[in-house]
């Protein structure tokens, strides 16, 4: 049986140094939580830390596929590794990209689900054989690249790849849902 308890407690200031603690004191409260464990856990890591944080926020938000997009891609692999924090934090932010408590229930049910549009059927469906596969098969990259350029096909990889390895990390060091 799997422990629900944390293996690293989130840090306060001392296990954070200030720097990581006013990063995670600004991203707790634009969160809308006292504690944004991913947060103050990972930010022990000191300067790792602050180095993945520029990484990821290039990815989310600041990467260059449609938000939209970006929010199908995380919430389908939070869905895919069970990993309840990634799926709580990105229901929220994926209501102001526009997904929906409709797209939410078709998002869980896979790419194979009615009333996907060509894009996002391709889309999840990518998403599903990186998570399963660890690769695109061809026709699968074909599909994809049907709608995205290549620095987007680029970046989808890596953004799938992110998210996977983030929901590996929570699992792993049993990171609990904020509150």
């Amino acid at each position: 049986m799997v422990s629900n308890q944390p293996r690293i407690a989130p840090g306060r200031i001392r296990e954070l140094g200030p720097v990581n603690w006013l990063v995670w004191q600004i991203i707790s409260r634009a969160a809308g939580t006292d504690d944004a464990h991913l947060f103050s856990t990972l930010g022990q890591a000191k300067g790792l830390f602050r180095g993945w944080l520029h990484y990821s926020g290039r990815l989310m938000p600041g990467g260059s596929l449609p938000r939209y997009d970006t929010e199908l891609v995380i919430l389908r692999v939070a869905h895919l590794r069970d990993c309840v924090y990634e799926t709580d934090h990105h229901i929220r932010l994926g209501k102001r990209a526009g997904i929906t408590q409709e797209i939410l229930e078709r998002l869980r049910r896979g790419p194979a689900d009615e009333g996907w549009n060509a894009k996002e059927r391709a889309l999840l469906t990518a998403v599903d054989q990186l998570v399963t596969t660890r690769d695109l098969d061809d026709a699968a990259w074909k599909s994809l690249a049907e709608h995205y350029s290549e620095p987007k096909l680029i970046e989808f990889v890596l953004l799938v790849n992110q998210y996977e390895g983030l929901a590996s990390t929570i699992t792993a060091l049993r990171i609990q849902p904020d509150h």
